[in-house]
């Protein structure tokens, strides 16, 4: 599995998450939406763990600056 999120991918999602998390937590969203969002959060945490998103391989997207090539 290669890594294809960059830091800033990374560092934009685990916010999303702990926003999203904030919002179920404080009951600012409950019932069914409040359940999908705290679902989105735990996704979005882990794959920033990982730094792989499965959906930007069936797109194509990389934002990881390691694995693209360097131009001399």
């Amino acid at each position: 599995m290669k890594k294809n999120m960059g830091s800033t991918d990374k560092v934009i999602r685990i916010l999303l998450a702990a926003i999203m998390a904030g919002l179920y937590f404080s009951n600012t969203v409950t019932g069914t939406l409040g359940i999908i969002l705290l679902v989105f959060s735990a996704i979005f945490v882990l794959t920033s763990l990982v730094s792989f998103c499965p959906l930007y391989t069936l797109v194509g997207i990389n934002t990881c600056s390691a694995n693209k090539t360097k131009q001399s």
